[in-house]
């Protein structure tokens, strides 16, 4: 059945038509480096499920979940060089990682995995190529883990006590920081002499 409109609408409707046409278009690309995925490089996004994104604190570098490998993995992709980073010994065959932040420089990684049998909140060191586990002792569920720019502190929530909690680790003053360079290049330089809060230690 068709509607019936006065005859003094059917320009109005056109204007409005193209006006809001435009607005679409306008919002769909402006500011936007994506879509298209070539504007950041093939290797960004894939056909399966991308999610949970963060960026380093120079924006130079993002981490994210992706689903691309047959499981749900950790990756990193450098803006500057449009180019997924390799991270050895972080994923896990046939394991869960997800929830990943990122700290300053982009050196240390933290995420949750289900490599020991339960969600643990894990920290991944770029430099080494070690992955800790900081809630192995935990009894309860931990979910969105994050990490503070220098890499020093990591809070997370967790259920131990019978409701949603936030709690926070201090992986001590000897750790070699994560800070934020000029140069954007990557791997931070070490520097102890930062002074951070203490907290009860959560191993």
């Amino acid at each position: 059945m068709m509607k019936y409109f006065p005859n003094g609408c059917y320009p109005l409707l056109k204007v409005l038509a193209v006006v809001l046409s435009a607005g679409l278009v306008g919002c769909r690309d402006s500011g936007y480096l994506t879509p298209p995925t070539q504007s950041l490089g093939a290797s960004l996004n894939s056909s399966a499920a991308e999610q949970q994104p963060r960026y380093s604190y120079d924006g130079r570098y993002l981490v994210f979940t992706s689903d691309r490998q047959q499981g749900r993995g950790i990756f990193l992709y450098d803006i500057q060089q449009r180019r997924l980073i390799d991270l050895p010994g972080l994923n896990k065959s046939l394991i869960i990682q997800e929830q990943p932040d990122i700290s300053a420089d982009g050196r240390y990684i933290v995420y949750i995995s289900e490599e020991l049998g339960k969600p643990d909140v894990f920290v991944y060191d770029r430099q080494t190529l070690n992955s800790e586990a900081i809630t192995k002792n935990i009894l309860g569920e931990i979910r969105n883990p994050t990490i503070s720019g220098n890499g020093r502190f990591i809070a997370f929530e967790s259920n131990r006590s019978g409701q949603w909690d936030i709690e926070i680790y201090d992986r001590g003053s000897n750790i070699e920081l994560s800070l934020p360079n000029s140069s954007s290049a990557g791997v931070g330089s070490p520097n102890n002499s930062q002074p951070g809060l203490s907290s009860d230690n959560l191993d």
